[in-house]
């Protein structure tokens, strides 16, 4: 499958790689063709080993070589150990791959579309109108910042204690200093606010700092995916305790990564249970009925994925749907390939 996907993938893109003189083959290969790789192996290992458990049971059936383990006494429990040995391997292999190695290609993919082939950058430059909750009582505010420049306009920060405003520092324009992670204000003006009376302080340049980098204004799909989990889940929580909205695409990332290898377990059961089975049609009719499951599967799985990114569902529950639905037809299958 790999092999006809890089033919495919270099059939599209030999125009856009000639487009740039600068760019060498070596290039192309270890920044865009082994991320491709890894990715593409990773993402459908599961269905390739669903096939091929189908192939070789259809062929152990078809030679009546399952009739006769059966005959000699061995149980199907038995017949099965082999294969959830196999599946439960390569899951934990993909498993591992997810969660701590696919983003360090991710990310050089992304980079290589960013930089050659994509046509609309994908990244941002500015962001507009962005609310930022640094703790329980601390929120910042920016009509604009420019995430290239990494600096800012009509910035203000407040202190609440409980529901009362107690503190508002606001400045026209605001500079991150990279060298030493301040942040300059120009322009500002400081308020204290008691019960009586407030004082005001105002002056034309101040170095401070808060509890945030410029990269926490941002928030776009394709950064999920180029961190490792430790890291995605300690972003989706700091941007909780931050006051983002919608952060269910971080999330159906994060769970995914789980979802996927445990798909291996689910679909190897189904493989052998359905090609166990000796049919008049041979091992044509079990690849023609596994390949059905097998885009159904597909199908469930990114329609699950979109509608877990959607701010109205859960998207721990949407994603695990399709393993809890073909987990079910496993369980189905193996009670009758049993009997």
């Amino acid at each position: 499958m790999i092999p006809i996907a890089v033919a495919i993938d270099i059939t599209e893109k030999i125009g856009k790689f000639l487009e740039h003189t600068n760019l060498g083959v070596s290039e192309i290969v270890s920044d865009y063709y082994i991320p491709f790789v890894l990715n593409y192996g990773n993402t459908f290992m599961p269905l390739a080993l669903f096939i091929s458990t189908i192939l070789f049971t259809s062929k152990l059936a078809s030679n009546t070589e399952i009739v006769a383990i059966h005959s000699s006494g061995i149980p199907y429990k038995r017949f099965l150990r082999p294969y959830l040995i196999g599946a439960v391997l390569l899951g934990l292999v993909s498993l591992i791959v997810n969660h701590f190695f696919l983003h360090i290609s991710d990310k050089k993919f992304e980079a290589f579309n960013e930089a050659y082939l994509r046509k609309i950058k994908k990244t941002k430059t500015y962001v507009n109108n962005v609310n930022l909750q640094l703790s329980d009582n601390d929120v910042v505010y920016f009509r604009s910042f420019n995430l290239e420049r990494e600096n800012g306009n009509d910035f203000s920060y407040q202190h609440f204690e409980g529901l009362k405003l107690k503190y508002i520092l606001i400045s026209k324009s605001i500079k991150w200093n990279k060298k030493d992670s301040t942040f300059t204000l120009s322009n500002y003006k400081k308020r204290w606010l008691y019960q009586k009376k407030d004082s005001i302080e105002v002056g034309k340049k101040i170095d401070t700092t808060f509890n945030f980098f410029p990269k926490d204004l941002l928030y776009v799909d394709y950064l999920a995916s180029e961190m490792p989990s430790y890291k995605l889940y300690k972003h989706i929580k700091t941007s909780e305790e931050r006051g983002v909205k919608n952060l269910n695409k971080y999330r159906v990332e994060l769970y995914s990564r789980t979802t996927l290898p445990v798909s291996t377990v689910i679909l190897t059961v189904i493989a052998a249970s359905l090609a166990s089975r000796k049919r008049r049609g041979g091992i044509g009719v079990n690849l023609a009925s596994g390949i059905s499951l097998m885009f159904m599967y597909v199908f469930f799985m990114k329609i699950t994925e979109v509608l877990g990114a959607a701010a109205a569902y859960n998207p721990l529950f949407m994603v695990w749907v399709p393993n809890i639905l073909f987990g079910l037809i496993a369980i189905y299958l193996y009670i009758n390939a049993k009997r």
